[in-house]
């Protein structure tokens, strides 16, 4: 009996401080500390007007279902202290002028990428997180902060799934929204604030609606934890994008069978020029501006209904109602084809170096150009004949360039069963979907490829957004996006992209596994195997950010399935497997992080003095 008791003291005692800890991590979650920048430098990319409109306008997505009103009463767990407030959810990586002020677009005075949108029917306002918040950078210098417009964000949105560490958006959010709700004298403050005069009718139905939302919110946490289906930590700026998508219109609208396990975090590509691109997407996978868009809503949590309640499938010409807003999208899209790339702001990141750039642009012609270089193609083989100019983008097979292939290897191989939606081919043919390099045939519903199965989505939603949005079909061309198809097209391989402002997008590669532009350029044997995110810190000698650890931040571990940093390798011999080139000395790598500061700007390319190139040389390739 003794012995009894005291294992029954050892499991109270382990449980009190298994609850301990994590109530320890709830209140002080392991972020790091923000600090406001001495000075906040805008670049001319656009105006202030383009600038606002695209950090505030809503895309239709929503949190769960959660009310912006609510979110901007919350409490942190342990404090009177809104969780709202821009200076802590600055420490999650959000982004955050400290002169910034309240305004009719953003009357929460939140972060970049935190909108509001009114639901047609209902009337309710809901959070809204937009495409800037994730593609939107920041560097920091010397006490300064550069705002990189259309760049990479560096915050901790995507995980949903629980870690002793804390730290990630949601899972702080969720036990806010859980202290609230059952901590009454919370609550009652909660529901105060957002009802005002209304308190004494309507709390009872806002604390069932709170409910909701919350279980929402626990319940995708647990599936998440419990099927595993995020084995490889995203932490600061990375998400599994094309994994996310998937799992949540596959898996949580149609059937928990299509949960698939997500393991290849990418991090948010740049969006300066990408109107021009003859395909867009890390893997060159999607053609249609409106398409995309589409996507990347649903991805981030536009509503979706692709079944009745009853699980039976939807009639034809009832598909498929959703939250997005594609008039929102369509602003969004034409003022980002306003965005010009960054320029190196000398009076914060330092003078150019000319002669060690004339020297970088000469070797960037003979190692570079060839795969990054924008090639705008003649009218009569574009996509799009009106639009000017189109640019070939090269998608390079992994076999080649030797990347980490889980992203690519993930879309290629990921198959999902359709068949509950009701589909038939002759319904399928008279969408605007067009498949390249596809085997003709009637599709296998029952096993169908991610970026095939968003696409025939994509397309059902968008007819019915614009039929909703009395959007006709004179206009319809123009927000598609200069009359393109949902063109799809599925290869092992990542899209080599012109490099235009690329110093203001680190770490590199698709999957944010190397720091530095400089370490890019180096053998993979000199590449760090681990690094710290979360700090915004900027190297302007290597171009990239600084690895150190510091409090709060991510340790990213390159030997995770996933995080791989080999590939795009400078070395002697044989080319392919992971080389692309020949080696580089130091001061020809150096030479070009110089050039790669200026590429593009014309302040300083005609400075530049005009030395030889040696031709690109393909070098033998491996047998």
């Amino acid at each position: 009996m003794r012995l009894l008791r005291r294992a029954l003291g050892a499991v109270l005692l382990l449980a009190v401080l298994a609850v301990g800890v994590g109530l320890y991590f709830v209140a002080y979650p392991n972020l790091p500390e923000y600090e406001a920048p001495e000075a906040l430098h805008y670049l001319e990319q656009w105006d202030a007007t383009q600038r606002q409109t695209y950090y505030y306008t809503p895309q239709g997505t929503q949190v769960k279902g959660l009310e912006y009103d609510w979110f901007r009463a919350l409490e942190l767990p342990f404090s009177r202290d809104k969780f709202a407030t821009p200076d802590y959810l600055a420490r999650f990586g959000f982004l955050v002028d400290p002169a910034q002020q309240a305004t009719a677009l953003n009357p929460g005075n939140l972060p970049v990428g935190f909108a509001r949108h009114e639901d047609d029917e209902t009337g309710r306002a809901y959070l809204d997180v937009t495409c800037a918040a994730c593609h939107t950078g920041e560097l920091r210098y010397g006490g300064q902060a550069i705002r990189i417009d259309g760049g990479a964000a560096m915050h901790s949105l995507a995980s949903t799934v629980p870690t002793l560490r804390g730290g990630a958006f949601g899972q702080a959010l969720g036990m806010s929204m859980a202290f609230t709700y059952y901590n009454p004298l919370k609550f009652r403050r909660f529901a105060e604030q957002v009802l005002g005069e209304r308190y004494e009718q309507d709390r009872a139905q806002l604390r069932h609606d709170f409910k909701q939302v919350l279980d929402r919110l626990l319940g995708t946490a647990y599936n998440d934890w419990h099927r595993g289906l995020y084995p490889t930590e995203e932490g600061f700026g990375r998400t599994d994008a094309f994994g996310r998508i998937a799992n949540s219109v596959f898996g949580d609208a149609i059937d928990p069978a299509n949960y698939r396990v997500a393991n290849a975090p990418v991090s948010y590509p740049h969006l300066w020029d990408i109107w021009k691109f003859d395909w867009v997407q890390w893997n060159g996978s999607a053609m249609q501006p409106m398409a995309r868009n589409i996507g990347e809503a649903l991805g981030v949590g536009a509503t979706l209904r692709l079944l009745h309640e009853n699980g039976q499938p939807v009639a034809e010409a009832e598909r498929y109602a959703s939250g997005v807003r594609v008039r929102d999208l369509h602003r969004l899209e034409t003022t980002l084809m306003q965005l010009a790339p960054p320029r190196w702001p000398e009076d914060v990141l330092g003078a150019i170096d000319l002669e060690q750039a004339s020297l970088g642009r000469a070797l960037y012609k003979e190692n570079c150009a060839h795969c990054h270089d924008a090639r705008p193609k003649p009218v009569d083989k574009r996509f799009a004949a009106e639009r000017d100019p189109e640019w070939r983008m090269k998608v390079i097979p992994t076999s080649f360039v030797g990347t980490d292939p889980t992203t690519a290897d993930n879309i290629a191989d990921h198959r999902f069963d359709l068949t509950r939606l009701g589909w038939t081919q002759d319904e399928l043919d008279r969408l605007n979907v067009q498949l390249y390099g596809a085997s003709s045939g009637p599709l296998d519903l029952a096993s169908l490829s991610s970026a095939k199965g968003l696409a025939y989505i994509t397309a059902y939603v968008e007819e019915r957004a614009y039929r909703d949005a009395g959007i006709g079909e004179a206009e319809r061309a123009e927000f598609d996006g200069f009359g393109l198809p949902i063109g799809v097209q599925e290869l092992r391989g990542y899209k080599a992209r012109p490099l235009d402002g690329i110093w203001a997008t680190p770490p590199f590669l698709h999957n944010g596994s190397v720091p530095t532009l400089f370490q890019l350029l180096s053998p993979v044997a000199e590449r760090q195997k681990q690094f710290w995110v979360g700090s915004r810190e900027y190297d302007p000698q290597h171009l990239g950010i600084r690895t150190e650890r510091f409090d709060g931040g991510f340790l990213l571990n390159t030997a995770i399935t996933g995080n791989s940093n080999r590939g795009h390798e400078f070395r002697a011999g044989c080319r392919g497997n992971g080389v692309i080139g020949r080696a580089l000395a130091p001061h020809e790598r150096w030479a070009l992080v110089e050039y790669l500061k200026v590429l593009g700007d014309p302040r300083f390319e005609p400075r530049l003095e005009e030395l030889p190139a040696r031709p690109h040389n393909p070098g033998p390739r491996c047998p």
